[in-house]
């Protein structure tokens, strides 16, 4: 066994205290890493894994350069791994035996302050989530990089308080070290979040500031137990983070995380992409904590009836006001990120050009404030009403930090001339001992008649006058005293030069400490600012989404919902807005939408791929839109404020949790059923379908009883099963209406118009044929279906006449089936092995076209959105036409 040096103990002993995280260990111009930190880094970082030591005594260890870092450890980050930072914390030439060192700061996914990881228009939330007696929870969040802080408690299943926690995105999750295993487990499978202990939660100095607004004594706890993680792994200050906000979950909508993930808010069901979802529509955001703060809006709808008066009041005048809202726009498009600005700040690693940035933004916010002004908009005075301008540390900025300083804030070049007399007077020295050496350069070539002697500088031997070889005779006897000898020329020195060198570099050294300093006591200036800055940031962004809404209103034609707290649904016109800016101007058919108290629950049939599921889910992002102060799609609309909003609309099955589509499908309609209010809306599409049909119809009636007679709630119901399409004379509150499709020639033509009544056909079998599937499959499908209609029992007859022809129709009847002899088997079989040739055809494919059609066929059509669908499409379409 190898013997431990001085250094790997102190490298074993430092690790101990940081078991969960990668220990990035200072060595010189690398951080190193051993042992399993380093046969697990080589392998996640893709670089190699050596050995210190020779033999089987070496111990593993594989390196990063200093410089470099930061690229490395941006890769742990997004992986969800945390780096422990070890430096150096003296001076290796005045160490005494092994250099002290010490971890600096611990970054996690949740307190990482920049790099690729975080998105210029996403938060990075930290939760942390203390228990309590009786089903009762503390949870706080706070995002580093903008300084927000969030405090609730929530009484209820572990389930909901998921559900609140998925709303905030997280990336990390604080929870104490005697958290339930079997819970831990259940926040990892459905957050995908790195879990951290931290057990501490009683008040500290740093803290008490920032919790107290809050009343009581439970928040205070699970605000201080984020606090001391934040303390123990940053290291630093945290005077950019707000005091903490209580707020109440049941301050707005409620979405489960199904439903949100279902009607895809914020990102696509399946690709996970901005693009198809109701975020990408509206966004038009001009700056990053705009786009934040819409993003935040869409996923926490208001419940609020006069706030939600108040958004719908400024958009309608940045709508009218086209000048003032396109002059908003070019102000806004001036504006960097405050809030994240104000993070670097505080957080210590702000350079020069931050503060460039921010100078920059708040020479725009007079201009912003002016404009908004002239709206004469009750709602955009008051959030003015109260707010810092800044303009002081605007002037303080643009009369101390050089516009184009460098990044390095050690480099100098960082302050203007004028804003010190001491860094002036170091800057004169340097420039006139400068002209003085280009003189004396000038003089010594005279006086030498050395065309080629020039005057040098480098950091051994200072100045130096350099002459080569061939014009050594030349130099008067007595003149220079030499100092370097090189192979080609001799380098020489004077009493004068000598003096002049210890003026400018003396300068050099105190100008570059001075303005370092200043560069210190400016960023302290600029930290008082910081609660200012982010109640800034707060109303710029406001009027951010405000004017994105107005833009979005006047290109796609929305207009203003007129607001009830409950009662009736009445949407003339309704259109899906992500549907329709994916598909051709002017193709997409709009519905109208009425629930009111003698029809709360609609029953809707039709064909797939009619449009069924797109008609749901429009209602539900119509309601959310409304709620969040946007216009909507439709020609006019009055909607009622719902507290929460239930979807269970095709989702996959959860082989993750171990549940079939048909447990997930009831998991999600108890959820509903059981939470849903008068006030709700509750949209199920298809309920019962993973089971047999007389189970499946059972429980879809018992459902729509029960919502009916028991909840309430305003609710659409899509199903196939057309003998439910009855219950209308049952139910006084349900009404029947179905997609309408029409067949000519033996094609069905989808109209996507909703109408009154049910459907007569669900057409699945036309789909099937869309699909393609064989066509000797689809004829026999239809001569089954006949034979069901007609309540004729069947058996299954080999066929051995069936000979399809490029030009054979396949709407021919097939003798695929008989009546089945009296004492036959009951049991139907589709088909056998050797009666169902594979049709060919006599044109080749390309490869491309079988690749097409392989991912056509492999589509599972039932579990795909309308959108995806759409998309999918697109996508194959345009492999075809390359």
């Amino acid at each position: 066994m190898a013997t431990i040096t001085p250094m790997m103990e102190q490298y074993l002993r430092i690790k101990a205290e940081h078991e969960d995280a990668f220990l990035f260990f200072r060595l010189g111009d690398f951080y190193e890493m051993f042992y399993e930190d380093a046969k697990k880094a080589a392998k996640e970082l893709e670089i190699t894994l050596t050995a210190r030591g020779k033999g089987e005594a070496g111990i593993p260890m594989c390196g990063v350069p200093h410089h470099a870092a930061a690229n490395y450890i941006a890769q742990l980050i997004e992986k969800g791994y945390k780096v422990a930072i070890c430096e150096q914390t003296e001076d290796p030439a005045e160490a005494k035996g092994v250099v002290r060192r010490e971890v600096v700061q611990i970054i996690t996914p949740g307190t990482v302050m920049e790099g690729r990881a975080i998105g210029e228009k996403d938060n990075n939330y930290l939760l942390s989530v203390t228990p309590f007696e009786g089903d009762e929870y503390g949870l706080a969040a706070a995002d580093m990089t903008t300084g927000e802080f969030l405090v609730t408690t929530m009484t209820g299943s572990f389930s909901e308080l998921i559900d609140e926690m998925a709303g905030f995105r997280p990336r990390e999750v604080i929870i104490p070290s005697s958290f339930e295993q079997g819970r831990r487990n259940e926040l990892e499978a459905r957050l995908h979040v790195t879990l951290s202990n931290e057990d501490h939660t009683e008040p500290l100095d740093e803290g008490t500031g920032l919790v107290q607004a809050l009343s009581d004594g439970k928040t205070k706890e699970t605000s201080y137990q984020l606090i001391w993680y934040l303390k123990r792994t940053t290291k630093r200050s945290l005077d950019h983070l707000q005091a903490a906000r209580f707020y109440l979950p049941r301050e707005y909508m409620t979405m489960d995380v199904h439903s949100k993930r279902n009607l895809e808010l914020v990102e696509t069901l399946r690709e996970k992409k901005k693009q198809g979802s109701l975020l990408w529509v509206l966004d038009r955001t001009e700056t990053a904590m705009g786009g934040r703060m819409l993003k935040q809006w869409i996923e926490r709808p208001l419940l609020n009836q006069g706030t939600i008066a108040k958004r719908h009041e400024l958009v309608g005048k940045l709508i009218e006001r086209f000048f003032e809202r396109e002059a908003l726009k070019e102000h806004l498009q001036g504006v960097y990120d405050l809030e994240r600005l104000s993070g670097r700040v505080a957080f210590g690693n702000v350079n020069g050009r931050d503060l460039i940035q921010l100078k920059k933004s708040l020479e725009k916010v007079p201009t912003i404030f002016q404009t908004v002004r002239s709206l004469n908009s009750d709602y955009g005075n008051s959030l003015m009403h109260g707010i810092v301008d800044c303009q002081d540390l605007r002037h303080l900025l643009e009369g101390s930090i050089n516009e184009d300083c460098p990044v390095g804030i050690t480099d100098g070049g960082l302050i203007k001339d004028g804003y010190s007399e001491q860094l002036d007077e170091y800057r004169d020295a340097m420039r006139n001992g400068k002209t003085w050496i280009a003189a004396l350069e000038k003089q010594e070539k005279e006086v030498t008649g050395i065309r080629s002697l020039k005057i040098g500088f480098n950091k051994v031997f200072g100045y130096y006058i350099e002459v080569t070889k061939p014009n050594l005779p030349q130099i008067p006897e007595g003149r220079y005293e030499r100092r370097q000898t090189l192979t080609n020329a001799e380098r020489y020195i004077t009493e004068e030069l000598k003096e002049k060198e210890v003026l400018i570099l003396e300068a050099e050294e105190k100008s570059e400490k001075l303005e370092y300093e200043l560069f210190m006591k400016i960023r302290e200036q600029v930290k008082a600012y910081i609660p200012s800055l982010q109640q800034l940031a707060s109303v710029v962004s406001t009027f951010d989404v405000l004017q994105s809404f107005a833009a979005i209103a006047e290109e796609n034609r929305y207009v203003k919902p007129t607001l009830i707290s409950e009662g009736t649904v009445d949407i003339r016109e309704s259109r899906h807005p992500v549907v329709e800016k994916m598909i051709d101007e002017g193709d997409y058919v709009p519905n109208d939408i009425y629930l009111g108290e003698d029809r709360e629950l609609l029953l809707v049939t039709g064909p797939n791929m009619a449009g069924k599921s797109t008609y749901m889910r429009q209602l539900a992002l119509i309601s959310i839109m409304t709620q969040i102060g946007s216009y909507i799609p439709a020609h006019q609309a009055q909607i009622p404020v719902f507290d929460q909003i239930f979807t269970r609309i095709g989702a996959a099955d959860d082989l993750a949790q171990g549940q079939s589509t048909f447990m997930v499908e009831m998991l999600e309609t108890k959820h509903a059923v059981s939470k849903a209010t008068k006030q709700s809306l509750i949209l199920l599409d298809e309920i019962g379908r993973g089971t047999s049909t007389y189970d499946g119809m059972s429980l879809a009636q018992a459902i729509m009883e029960y919502i009916h007679d028991d909840i309430g709630a305003k609710t659409l119901f899509s199903t196939h099963y057309h003998e439910l399409t009855t219950l209308e004379s049952a139910l006084p509150r349900l009404k029947n209406v179905h997609v309408s499709a029409k067949e000519e020639n033996g094609t069905v033509v989808f109209l996507h118009k909703v109408i009154e009544g049910a459907a007569d056909r669900s057409y699945g079998i036309y789909v099937a044929e869309l699909a393609e599937l064989p066509p000797k499959l689809i004829a026999r499908a239809k001569m089954i279906l006949k034979e069901f209609e007609a309540g004729e029992p069947q058996i299954r007859k080999p066929v051995t006449n069936y000979s399809p022809e490029p030009d054979s129709e396949i709407h021919k009847e097939v003798p695929f089936f008989e009546k089945k002899e009296e004492n036959g088997p009951q049991q139907l079989t589709l088909f056998e092995e050797e009666s169902l040739p594979l049709q060919k055809s006599k044109n080749k494919r390309t490869r491309t076209e079988d690749k097409v059609i392989t991912e056509l066929t492999s589509a599972n059509l039932l579990h795909i959105t309308p959108i995806e669908a759409i998309q999918l499409l697109d996508k194959l379409q345009r492999k075809l036409t390359k």
